[in-house]
């Protein structure tokens, strides 16, 4: 076998072990970018392409922020679910190797499978994607939803305080003590609610647009936990990207209410407003993790969008919203969207 920029060679030896490559064929090795968690290699083979991650013990993000490897395996056994019940919506899971901490799968051409974090930044807003996301999230709830083996095998809590409750809540508390409370309110009610299969970073930058609808990647944080973190963690982003300066404000609060309407089509296995009042108590809590917990977003880069950001989070923290639509209206108006 010739490696060309072979990262590790157990990685090549992964691929012929699972029949994947054979012993004698060429395999060029490509990093992408792109994620803090993991290294994500494109692996070249005469026939095919593939694509290969495995998880990092320490994340590269500029604070420390450690994690255990054994995500992978829980991101593996999301991908198997998901391609299940979804299986045009994930890339086609492959072979896994737990003491590699690696997997392999189908990997999804750029030009066909653009991502559409770089569609919003570019101020290309859909909302007809937007919705199609919403329904994919609202249906792998529906089909996980107080499952008692799909309980068991995503008990994952510890990894997912690790990789989202401790990292954003607990350390935007610590940034500001009179919301610390209140904080770790939330994230002891999430972290105690067990009802779906969460994938815990359903954000733009994981989201394919394909052909066949959107494609979800990077479910490390895979856990059976409270389905309204993924639908509060991904309208986030849609009311973050606002205050980016292409004026796209208004299309992306068209994008939050077609993406939230989408969901609730698939929520049958709780009352909406139940759901609802949760997702709208974590939203604003989120938007504060994302400019003071420990992995802000790179494009909310000056003090007056952080401030923007810190007054909704602040008085919504303070005075609780029942609805998303609440959260949407304060956003708007602080950020004099559509005016």
């Amino acid at each position: 076998m010739t490696q060309l920029n072979s990262p590790d060679t157990k990685l090549d030896d992964f691929l012929v072990r699972h029949s994947l490559a054979a012993p004698d064929e060429h395999i060029k090795w490509e990093p992408l970018t792109g994620g803090v968690s993991s290294d994500i290699w494109r692996a070249e083979l005469p026939r095919r392409t593939l694509c290969v991650k495995r998880a990092l013990s320490t994340l590269k993000v500029s604070s420390t922020w450690e994690a255990p490897v054994s995500r992978n395996a829980d991101e593996w056994a999301w991908m198997q679910f998901a391609a299940i019940h979804c299986p045009a919506n994930v890339p086609t899971p492959l072979a896994h190797d737990p003491e590699l901490g690696a997997f392999a799968m189908s990997f999804l051409e750029p030009d066909s499978h653009p991502v559409w974090k770089k569609q919003l930044m570019e101020g290309r807003v859909d909302s007809k994607t937007a919705a199609a996301v919403g329904r994919l999230i609202g249906h792998l709830h529906a089909v996980s939803a107080l499952d008692a083996d799909v309980a068991a095998k995503f008990d994952t809590t510890d990894n997912f305080k690790a990789l989202r409750l401790d990292p954003y809540f607990a350390a935007a508390g610590a940034k500001h003590e009179d919301l610390a409370e209140r904080l770790r309110i939330l994230s002891d009610r999430t972290a105690n609610t067990r009802i779906a299969l969460v994938h815990g970073d359903v954000s733009p930058k994981n989201i394919l647009v394909g052909p066949n609808g959107p494609v979800l990647l990077d479910a490390e944080c895979a856990w059976f936990g409270d389905p309204a973190f993924d639908l509060a963690f991904c309208l986030n982003h849609l009311l973050l990207k606002c205050l980016l300066a292409n004026g796209q404000g208004q299309l992306l609060l068209e994008s939050f209410a077609a993406l939230k309407e989408a969901y609730f089509s698939e929520v049958n296995w709780e009352p909406h407003s139940i759901l609802e009042g949760r997702a709208a108590d974590l939203l604003p809590a989120l938007l504060l993790a994302r400019v003071d917990g420990q992995s802000p977003v790179e494009y909310i880069n000056n003090d007056a969008q952080r401030q923007h950001v810190r007054t909704v989070a602040w008085t919504l923290l303070q005075h609780p919203p029942t609805t998303l639509d609440a959260v949407a209206q304060a956003w708007q108006a602080e950020c004099a969207i559509g005016r």
